[in-house]
Formats: structure tokens, sequence, C-alpha cells
């Protein structure tokens, strides 16, 4: 077993209820690097860093042996451009850069410890130097209410440009943990915590089972020498044998289609070419990139057709395990600009997939209409109820369109869980690593008896089934080493 193994499996067999509480450090941590260079990336992309501020930010980040002081300087140096703005508008900002930059970086292996200690009861916190904007949306997709931060100065709604003191950097974290387990009647002798940072090891020994995590050559030493846990996290930027290893995958895919054009030139059956295509090249890519699929329950895949087979979105690679899982006589929905991606758009328009607009609910809503008439051909149909990829296993709102579909078609809805696709493919990446995806496919519900009128309850219920599956499954591959 790996140490995180190790882990998962003593929070599992350790007390359990909110007496227990686990601390987590936010960058390196629970994020792969720092969140704050998704802030100064984006000013410099929209020319709002002078050469004056970049020179002085980068002096003060780089310093080797950064205190509480210098620390609290870079931070303000980052907000004086935010003095005097709203400060809904600043969180506005850090939403966006989740959205956009730092929230596929969040480490799989945090994702199951923060998990492990919730399902056990245990009182989660963040516990960072960071600004409570920077860390929100990670504490939500998580389901974290406790965050421990840097807080910015507010006066009547707006930044002043200034942090309070003293920031949560190095002693100030410790200190603020010590405040925090005191206000709420916590031992800390019984507490959990996790860190990468030299600045962190004072934090670190106050519980009575820290971990180090990625940690670097000073924080190492300390682990070693109170025989501290040392969790190793792999970098969530693709290698370049991943990289290489891909190129090899999309390579196959178009071999395969050009098998597929061949066969129907042959044959004259354009929609079996397409899917032979589809289904011999995703197989491929899937191999050549080292991606192992383990499902559970796959006959519902083959014996019950026509019927709503839904998935949960976490990545590109979903597209994929459809095309191996489902095989044929089958047509999947897809945002518009799918229709547009090189050789994957053109097989997915070969077989007659549903394409929606989803900035225009009114042309997305008519435009599942034709997807009634392909169920009633025959045909199947693959659609991910929530709409769109989730930033990590998170699962979303669904939507009403696919449970509208069946309850007009009559075909039977089957649940497609899918697990650790966004560890494998993060969201936005188009770089397969290797992995292995677990698939539980659930038994088919029967929708016949279903009423539009009560379209919310059915939607609330299926859905409730999704987020038992995934809570009551295993820890994944972190969970159990790889």
């Amino acid at each position: 077993m790996t140490a995180l193994a190790d882990r998962l499996a003593a929070i599992g067999a350790g007390p359990a209820g909110p007496s227990v509480a686990a601390y987590f450090d936010f960058d390196g941590t629970l994020v792969d690097g720092y969140s704050a260079a998704a802030y100064y990336g984006d000013r410099v992309r929209h020319r709002q860093m002078d050469r004056r501020e970049a020179t002085d930010v980068m002096r003060l980040l780089l310093h080797g042996d950064m205190d509480e002081p210098a620390f609290a300087a870079a931070l303000e140096q980052s907000l004086t451009p935010w003095a005097g703005r709203p400060e809904a508008d600043f969180a506005a900002l850090w939403q966006r850069l989740f959205a956009e930059r730092y929230g596929n970086r969040l480490f799989p292996e945090a994702w199951a410890l923060v998990k492990a200690h919730q399902r056990r009861g245990h009182t989660v916190v963040i516990a960072t130097s960071a600004m409570a904007a920077q860390v929100a949306p990670v504490a939500a997709e998580l389901g974290i209410d406790a965050v421990l931060c840097t807080q910015v100065t507010i006066r009547d709604g707006e930044l002043t440009g200034e942090v309070e003191r003293p920031t949560l950097w190095g002693s100030g974290k410790a200190e603020a943990v010590r405040a925090h387990a005191r206000a709420h009647g916590l031992d800390l002798s019984h507490a959990h915590a996790y860190a990468n940072g030299d600045e962190d090891i004072d934090f670190l020994r106050l519980a009575g089972h820290p971990a180090a995590v990625n940690p670097g050559r000073r924080l190492a030493g300390v682990a070693a020498g109170e025989a501290w846990p040392v969790l190793r996290f792999p970098r969530r930027k693709p290698e370049a044998l991943a990289r290489a290893r891909t190129v090899a995958a999309y390579g196959a895919l178009a071999v395969a289609a050009l098998g597929g054009v061949a066969y129907a030139a042959v044959t004259g059956r354009r929609q079996r070419g397409a899917e032979l295509a589809c289904e011999l090249g995703a197989k491929a890519m899937l191999a050549i990139s080292g991606i192992r699929v383990e499902v559970e329950g796959d006959r519902s895949l083959l014996d019950r057709r026509p019927s709503v087979f839904l998935f949960n979105h976490q990545s590109h690679l979903d597209a994929y395990l459809l095309l191996a899982l489902l095989r044929r006589d089958f047509v999947g929905v897809a945002k518009k600009e799918a229709a547009r991606m090189p050789l994957l758009g053109q097989l997915m328009r070969a077989r007659d997939f549903v394409f929606l607009d989803r900035g225009n609910r009114a042309a997305a809503i008519e435009a599942l209409r034709p997807a009634v008439d392909r169920i009633a051909r025959g045909l199947s149909l693959a659609i991910a109820p929530e709409g769109t990829r989730s930033h990590t296993a998170r699962l979303g709102p669904f939507k009403k369109g696919a449970f509208h579909a069946a309850i007009q078609s009559g075909a039977p809805i089957v649940p497609v869980v899918f697990r650790d696709n966004w560890h494998v493919m993060p969201r936005d990446s188009l770089v397969f690593r290797p992995g292995t995806v677990h698939v539980r496919v659930l038994p088919p519900i029967e929708v016949q008896a279903w009423r539009v009128e009560d379209i919310d309850a059915h939607i609330a219920e299926v859905r409730d089934l999704y987020q038992r599956t995934l809570d009551d499954w295993d820890d994944g591959p972190a969970g159990r080493g790889r």
C-alpha cells in the first residue's frame, strides 16, 4: 500500500464525528502549484501589470526565506490595483480564474482525503495564507464550510488595498488554528493536518496526525525526523510520455476513421462505417494512452435498447468512453461547438448526433425534439444531465432535457456513473494520462408511469442515486495506490 492508502485506511478505521478536525493547507496541498499565478498571469494577459509592479512582485515572491512582513507586503502589492474597487468584483474575478485556470488543478488525492474525512463526519477546515475570495471556489467545490485565511481590508464594500495583520503565513496560521480549535472545543492532539510548505512546520506540529504533502527539502527533513507520513501527489502537468501517447492515440482515431470511410464506400452503409470507426478508434485510443476501464453492471449497456443513457460529465474522455462502451445503435447529445472538432466532430455528424446551443435555452429545447425521433427509430440516446463538464468529481445540478426525452419516448433511463475521469483527463485538457477509470452501470429506471408535472421530483431522485453511488464507492485510485 502507498502512504496515501495507509492514511485513507487509518481515517476510515479511526474515530468519527465532529470532535475530530482535519486542517488542510491550500496552495500546493489541495491545489497543484499556486493559485496566485492565475491572478498574475491574468493581469499580464490583459496588459494590466507594468514593469515596476512585475519587478516588485517577483522580488518579493522569490525571496528565499520569506517571513510574515514580506508575505504581507507581497500580498498588498498584488492588491494595490484593487484599492477602491467593490469586494463583489474581486470575488467574481477569482471565481472566473477558478473556472478558467486553477479549478482543474485540484489534486485527486487531496479530494480523496477530504472526502474520507467528510464521510467520517470530521470537522474539515482549510487553513491558508491565501485570501477568502481566492479559496472560496475550491472550498465550495469540496463542500468545506470552514476557512481560515488572510483577510483583506474592506471599507464600505470596497477593498482598501491592504490586508489585516497578522496574515496566516507561518506562525500566523498556527495561531489561527489554535484559536479555531479553542473556539470549537477541538482537541488538536486528535486532529489531522496537511501542508506542503516549510512555513507550515509550526502548523503541522500542532496536530496529533500531521502529514507532509509533496514537501521540499526542509519540510521533508523535519517529517523524517519526527516520523510524519509523507504523501506524494503527482503533479497535474502531463509528462512528455503522456503527450506522446496522446498524439499516437489521436492518430489511431484517424486511422480508424479512414477505415470507416473505406467500409462505407464498399458497403454503402455510412452509419455503420461511422460506428465502426468510433468504436474501434476509441478502444485503440484508450489502449494506447494506457487507460484501463473497469465496468460493473455492463449488461444494461447492451441488453436494454433503445434506452436513454445518462452519464456524469467530467472530461473530454467521457465521449471516447461512451463510444467504446455503447458501441453501436446510439446517438449522443453534444454542444454545437463539438460539431466543429477535427475528426471527432465529423464522426459525430456522420452518426447523426444531436447538437445543442447551450447559450440559447429555447433553441436547446427545440433541438432535443429530434432526439425523441431517433429513439423512435430504435436508437439509444447518450446525454449528460449536467449539461457541461464538472471541474472535479463534484456532481452538478441536473437539467430537464434528458428526462423529457425519456418521458416522451417511453425509453428507460440507464444511469452510467463515471469515476476518476477528471483524474485521467482534467477538464479542458486534451491530453490522456495513464490510469484506471471506473464505470458503474446501474439498473434501468422505467419511466412509463412518470408524469411531466412530477419531473422535478424524478430528477432529484435520479441525481440522488448518482450522488449516493459516488459517495458509497470505495476510495479511488489514489486510495488504492498506483
